[in-house]
């Protein structure tokens, strides 16, 4: 084949001539291959990063690879029908989701799309999934507590409005349970309410809808699923369009809660999409920026300040670990980016302990600024006398001979674990939850038998609040209990125990 020098000539004249001319509306480009989710298309010169593109069958993909002679578009749909020639074209647009109090409710998927048989979502207002956290002088400090109803989690890793806190464990160690026994606590608090579940059976997400159904919480949430029967761009999507949802009720003044359930599978989805474009795998076969990927995420949570609508977007983020391997990729990823976290351990599950939380690795960085005044009287030590019980206890059960104070530490141990159990599905009203507190950590119920204790803290509590009801008063109104209210309630719980407890 012989090369013609006028050929080449005209061919770069052509080029000349286009180069300077205004955009094409009609920016197209041809598929080279498509598989496993992934076209690769030649020309759309301009497209953009995130940029959605139209397949000539009505099908639309995400442009997340721009290459010097091509692009990588990820398709929104598990279709056989796109084929290698077909037209593309660019739509100047990124991917955006219906928000509003339409949501509220309903079940939609990664795109917005309702999957609950219910109708159409009735809104005109779209958002982008993917945009800028609020920067630092929009925020304010995180100091309104967000009451997840579990009492070692109120009590010893409190969770503020605007907060990341991580839940972290091994599968089957109840970190759902934790995030939808958080969602039911909500209800008549304010707080709007969005569960994205990312990788999961369509019969899992199903119940989890039927329960809060049953419990009167879909009023206030919105359920947001990509299973795992789904693309991969769809599971990818998916946090950041529940986080979208949720942006429109923070901006708005509003408080909202959005548990990402979970962020390792969202991680994996990632990975499959990024291997499939041909990214250079990094640790663990990640593509370099997933820590990028989380952390964008992560960081539009936050508390506004009052300019700003003083709304709050807090998030729990879940995170499977591997036998327990907090080291890993992944789970060292979002513990450094989080504002705190609730380990849950398999061998405390086990044991009957339910919540399975270890207090010992828990931690919440925003600490006492999210808890309530009363809620700090009663709670002090509480962190360092499980530490203590759970020291003592290994070195009990070698020696047969215990000194009175070793025994008394092991025995108010005891109490508090047995407290600290709380069956599924059972949240618990703060103000009872200060006053159970209060009653074992002085000491009032160190005699009852641990199967009767529970039914003897709810006739106290039940007691006070018919008999004493500014007691709970000043609970509900103050939020901390004044010095002649301890005395009133110091006086009255040793009279109550007195005749119960022989």
């Amino acid at each position: 084949m012989k090369i013609k020098p006028e050929e080449i000539s005209s061919l770069i004249k052509e080029q000349i001539q286009s180069f300077n001319q205004p955009f094409s509306e009609t920016d197209t480009g041809k598929v080279i291959s498509v598989g496993d989710g992934i076209a690769l298309v030649y020309g759309l010169e301009k497209a953009m990063m995130n940029e959605l593109v139209l397949f000539s069958n009505d099908i639309y993909g995400l442009v997340l690879n721009l290459e010097e002679d091509h692009v990588g578009v990820a398709l929104l749909s598990t279709t056989q029908t796109i084929k290698e020639g077909d037209i593309v074209k660019r739509t100047k647009r990124t991917v955006e989701v219906p928000v509003g109090d339409a949501l509220l409710g309903r079940v939609v998927n990664a795109l917005g799309q309702p999957i609950d048989n219910l109708g159409p979502i009735k809104t005109s207002v779209f958002r982008p999934v993917e945009r800028i956290a609020p920067g630092v002088m929009t925020r304010e400090p995180v100091n309104t507590p967000l009451q997840t109803g579990m009492m070692a989690i109120d009590a010893m890793i409190p969770i503020g409005r605007g907060q990341r806190e991580l839940i972290i464990g091994d599968r089957q160690t109840g970190k759902t349970a934790i995030a939808i026994d958080t969602i039911l606590n909500q209800k008549d608090q304010n707080v709007l309410c969005i569960y994205v579940a990312i990788g999961q059976k369509n019969s899992t997400v199903a119940n989890i809808v039927e329960r809060l159904k049953s419990n009167g919480a879909m009023k206030y949430t919105t359920v947001v699923a990509a299973s795992a029967s789904e693309i991969g761009t769809l599971q990818w999507l998916a946090p950041f369009s529940g986080t979208a949802i949720g942006e429109e009720w923070l901006e708005s003044g509003k408080d909202v809660l959005i548990v990402y359930d979970d962020l390792s599978k969202h991680a994996v989805a990632y990975r499959t999409l990024s291997l499939l474009l041909r990214r250079p795998p990094g640790r663990e076969a990640y593509p370099g920026d997933i820590f990028y990927l989380h952390s964008r995420l992560l960081e539009r949570a936050c508390k506004l300040d009052k300019a700003h609508g003083g709304g709050s977007l807090t998030a729990l983020p879940i995170i499977e670990t591997q036998a327990g391997d907090n080291s890993a990729y992944i789970p060292t990823n979002v513990i450094s980016i989080t504002d705190g976290q609730i380990f849950l351990q398999t061998d405390l599950f086990n044991s009957g302990q339910r919540p399975a939380i270890d207090s010992g690795q828990s931690v919440s960085r925003v600490g006492g600024a999210a808890q309530i005044g009363a809620m700090k009287q009663v709670v002090r030590s509480l962190k360092i006398e499980l530490a203590n019980y759970r020291e003592l206890q290994s070195f009990a059960q070698f020696g047969s001979d215990i000194d009175a104070s070793t025994k008394k530490v092991l025995v108010h141990g005891g109490v508090l674990l047995n407290l600290l159990k709380q069956n599924q599905y059972e949240p618990l009203p703060v103000d009872q939850q200060i006053l159970f507190l209060y009653a074992v950590q002085n000491r009032y119920v160190e005699q009852v038998p641990s199967h009767e204790l529970k039914a003897l803290l709810n006739t106290y509590y039940h007691f006070i609040e018919s008999k004493h009801p500014e007691i709970i008063q000043d609970i509900k109104v103050k939020k901390k209990f004044q010095d002649k209210t301890l005395e009133l309630l110091k006086k009255v719980t040793t009279s109550f125990f007195e005749k119960r407890v022989a």
